[in-house]
């Protein structure tokens, strides 16, 4: 196979041989036909290090992947590491280094080399209780320091979950910030009060934030240790109370910092008053189990006090344990700690109800307890959000802060899927159903469903708990009603939820269940669940796509289903998230997501690729992206309902479940709008500083240029410059051979295009060839070509491609590119007159090739030569390869084939022995037995002698 991408950027990383100019990355073979660039990494404006086409934090460490047949480098280590420019930019620099040399020098005999390892290590019988170890310590409730008395009593019935029980997919850390006025500011103090409750996933952390007694905040900003904005996120303007954001790409350092709970966050209002409010940003045991909550604040003016209240119900007994977090009431000048008395009330309506009186240390103010026993009336006020929950400090100056109870608030999105692979009795229908809630304050859930691709009528849409026994099913509220056969959709509210209800639904422990004439216990079936904040600009409070088996084309029985939202923003990038639920994992584990664009769906080609683009790869329930350079074929379809989102699997690798997408947009191009080019146009054009600004930009004949801009020189019209981060590359237009008799010249262009035209008086006129309302757009040169026209395409950095032509397939501004046919030559050192020449040609006289020219490697056809590192392979030649910091790989046979690199890891056999081992200098494993049977004949050949007798 070719070798990887990955092993191109290990290559460059170490010995800088393939990148050493702007001009040397043209020795590059390009792959035809001319393909778009693939999505940028994530990276971009980011400080960090790009590596075999993954982006690294700094600070990260990595073994190099370098992809088959080489694999994982385990005695390898790279590491991203933070460099400082004379301006003071921070960027990253990837170093590596062989880490064998550190392995440490065994006692036993016996020493095993386990896969994954760099080092051996002696076999312990201890390893099971060490990895059992490791796996808790996984869990952060087992190490987590300074809140062992946060629960003094039990706060749950059940064990705690990790999130990587109760999640999608990924696991994460939840954090939570209390916000207050700040007293020591030079604004006065504000009443206002936020809670902030954040999801860390890998490196992207996503916020959630609700406020009371204060304006909508214009700006938030996360404060690292020394108070320095680490992040710093504009609040879009709006009428909701909740603030939903997302900060991708944390370095390792401020994660370090987070998970350490040395970060603060705070938030400033611009209107009116100005005001600010401030916290710390901490990890709480609670918040995995917290079903219920309440944000406590002041009626005092510049109160800076506040408060927030996680509850939880028990699952057996009407039990409501709950965690208070207070800043701001309690205010003690002593610096030695001192106990505070408290005072907390439920109350309904002014009315006390319930009175907890207990000591706080002023250090210290939080408090945990549990409400036992609550009625059946004060469990409805639970639900309907008319419980009151208040906290006061008794004494000479006595001070209050309150507020309602509430069910958890949070950016997180409660839908479901429903498959018949979930269903109580599993089938593959190839139907699917789709919901999405919406809970309100007072206990009111809103619902909207939808249903397709079913094997007969609905009779039968509940909202169920999970079934006590088999297939008993146990019906919390029935929405049938509700469903109208016209549409397929189920529309309504649920007035009437239990505290309870509410608690499960929080803690994802209702289903959705269709029930049909032909499976009256169910069809489909599909866990309620919260999907967490992504920060993807999608609709998530519309109802999304549905994706089945049923639409895919022949439809396919399946027990998988789907849905996805989609969504295109001013930029014209796809925003997507799909979620897929009853895909076994035994018949499929990785998942591709496809995104289609058909003109007509009656007449479904899947062998066309034309417009079919691969979204991710995917493990899971759970795929997310943004796709930025989408076609103007692609675009069309969304806005005309033409388009399509595909699951591929391993089963049903033409498509398992599919589904109709229809976005509407107003993107011309694959770029934005007018009025969207003129405001990005106007600022690089008519703010110069912006430019300057960025480390990549070049600067050629007294202007910047923005990196991968491409243009024209004023020197010369027959060349074209491109910038490639500060490098200013510049190519002579390579123009094609045109077989027409009449060719005609136009003045501001560089080549010629065929005339025709009959009549000769319009040759006086080339101007009008640029007449041409419609052509091609071509993303390699940024030029609009008119239709018939042919050219060599522009291809950054490797500059003109002479050996593919490409052309303007007439009015439907389709570019067809095609790789150039050369001669059958029959000499046997055919050599190439001009280094620009596309094909060879036979010489007047024999010479052999001593001398490679780097241009060889764009030869069309015939035999070409091949580049692995810094040398030169002709046809055939075979290789074993050098890898710095690794050595000569003996393992593995690279060979030339027609001006392709193929590698490929030696082919072990199979053992039939249950002793196996393996030596550092053999390729394949042995068995034991025989390789000492082997050893003792080696070293005593008298014995060897007397055993073939």
């Amino acid at each position: 196979m070719l070798a990887p991408r990955a092993l191109r950027s290990w290559l460059c990383a170490l010995s800088c041989w393939w990148l050493h100019t702007g001009t040397a990355s043209r020795l590059k073979t390009p792959a035809l036909p001319i393909q778009s660039e693939r999505e940028p990494l994530p990276s971009k404006g980011l400080a960090g290090c790009s590596f075999g086409g993954r982006f690294y934090s700094l600070e990260d460490t990595w073994h190099p992947d370098l992809g088959e047949p080489f694999g994982v480098m385990h005695c390898v280590q790279c590491h991203c590491e933070p460099q400082k420019s004379r301006r003071g930019k921070v960027s990253g620099k990837v170093n590596c280094r062989n880490i064998k040399q550190d392995c440490p020098n065994l006692d036993c005999d016996d020493s095993v080399l386990l896969p994954g390892h760099c080092c051996r290590t002696c076999p312990k019988d201890s390893n099971d209780k060490k990895q059992t170890d490791s796996m808790l310590d996984s869990f952060e409730y087992f190490h987590e320091k300074g809140k062992e008395d946060d629960l003094h009593k039990s706060y749950n019935d059940r064990s705690y979950l990790s999130s990587e029980d109760t999640g999608f997919v990924e696991s994460r850390t939840d954090f939570v910030a209390l916000l207050t006025g700040v007293t020591d500011s030079w604004l006065p103090s504000s009443s206002g009060v936020a809670r902030v409750r954040f999801s860390l996933t890998r490196t992207t952390l996503t916020f959630s934030v609700t406020y009371q007694r204060i304006d909508r905040p214009s700006k938030i900003a996360i404060l690292d240790s020394d108070g320095t904005p680490a992040f710093e996120y504009k609040v879009p303007k709006g009428q909701a109370d909740m603030i939903c954001g997302v900060w991708k790409n944390l370095a390792k350092p401020v994660l370090r910092q987070l998970q350490s709970e040395q970060m603060r966050i705070s938030m400033t209002t611009s209107m009116g008053r100005r005001e600010e409010v401030e916290g710390k940003i901490i990890k709480h045991r609670a918040l995995f189990a917290e079903t219920f909550s309440s944000m406590l604040a002041s009626e005092e003016e510049n109160a800076g006090m506040g408060g927030i209240a996680m509850l939880t119900l028990s699952d057996s007994e009407n039990n409501l344990h709950f965690i208070l977090i207070l800043q701001g009431l309690i205010r003690h000048k002593d610096k030695e700690p001192v106990l505070v008395p408290i005072r907390v009330q439920l109350m309904y309506r002014q009315h006390v109800l319930r009175e907890i009186r207990a000591n706080v240390t002023s250090n210290d103010p939080d408090f945990a307890e549990v409400l036992t026993d609550l009625n059946s009336r004060e469990l409805f006020w639970l639900s309907r959000g008319q419980l009151e929950i208040a906290v006061a400090t008794e004494g000479q100056d006595p001070r209050q802060i309150s507020g309602f109870i509430t069910g958890r608030k949070s950016c997180d999105a409660i839908q479901s899927v429903m498959s018949s692979g979930d269903a109580l009795i599993p089938g593959k229908t190839g139907g699917v159903g789709s919901a999405i809630f919406n809970l309100h304050d007072n206990g009111t859930l809103d619902y909207k469903v939808q249903v397709a691709g079913l094997t007969s009528d609905v009779v039968g849409l509940t909202i169920e708990l999970k079934p006590r026994r088999r297939n008993k099913r146990s019906i919390l509220y029935d929405l049938t009603p509700e469903y109208s056969k016209a549409t397929g959709q189920a529309v309504g509210s649920w007035s009437r939820l239990e505290a309870e209800h509410i608690h499960m639904l929080l803690q994802n422990e209702l289903f959705i269940n269709v029930a049909t004439a032909h499976s009256q216990e169910g069809e489909l079936r599909g866990q309620i669940k919260a999907l967490p904040y992504s920060g993807l600009e999608v609709p998530r409070d519309e109802l999304p796509n549905p994706l089945a088996g049923h639409f895919v084309s022949p439809p396919v029985r399946t027990g998988a289903s789907g849905h996805a939202w989609v969504s295109v923003d001013k930029q014209c990038h796809l925003h997507y998230e799909i979620i897929v639920a009853g895909l076994s994992k035994t018949d499929d584990v990785a998942v591709n997501a496809h995104l289609h664009g058909l003109a007509e769906i009656g007449e479904l080609d899947d062998s066309n690729t034309n417009h079919k683009r691969l979204l991710t790869g995917f493990y899971g329930s759970r795929a997310q992206g943004v796709l930025k350079d989408m076609s103007v074929e692609l675009l069309q379809h969304l806005d005309q309902g033409t388009a399509f989102i595909q699951v591929s699997t391993k089963m049903n690798p033409q498509g398992e479940i599919r589904g109709r997408v229809h976005v509407p947009n107003t993107c011309k191009f694959g770029a934005p709008a007018e009025v969207e080019e003129a405001e990005f146009d106007d600022l690089f054009l008519n703010d110069p500083e912006e430019l300057k600004k960025d480390p990549n930009t070049c600067f050629f004949e007294n202007q910047h240029h923005a990196h991968s801009s491409r243009w024209t020189p004023s020197y010369d019209k027959c060349f074209t410059c491109s910038c490639q981060k500060r490098t200013v590359i510049c190519d002579p237009v390579i123009c094609p051979e045109l077989t027409c008799s009449r060719t005609i010249q136009a003045e501001d262009k560089c080549c010629p295009v065929c005339d025709e035209r009959r009549e000769p008086k319009d040759m006086k006129a080339p101007e009008a060839v640029e007449e041409h309302l419609e052509g091609c757009y071509f993303e390699g040169d940024q030029k609009m070509h008119a239709p018939g026209t042919t050219w060599h395409p522009f291809v950054p950095p490797f500059g003109y491609i002479k050996c593919a032509v490409c052309t303007c397939k007439g009015s439907t501004g389709e570019v067809h590119c095609e790789k150039v046919t050369c001669p059958v030559l029959t000499c046997s050192h055919p050599v190439r007159r001009s280094p620009s020449d596309c094909c060879k040609e036979c010489p007047e006289e024999e010479r052999t090739p001593a001398g490679l020219e780097h241009s060889d490697m764009m030869q069309a056809d015939g035999p070409r030569y091949c580049k692995f590192g810094k040398n030169f392979y002709q046809n055939s030649d075979s290789w074993h390869p050098w890898v710095p910091l690794v050595g000569e790989m003996k393992c593995i046979n690279c060979w030339c084939d027609h001006g392709v690199t193929k590698c490929q890891r030696k082919q072990c056999p199979v053992l039939t022995c249950s002793n196996i081992t393996r030596t550092e200098s053999s390729c394949c494993p042995e068995c034991a037995d025989y390789k000492e049977e082997a050893d003792l004949m080696t070293k005593t050949p008298g014995k060897r002698r007397t055993w073939r007798q």
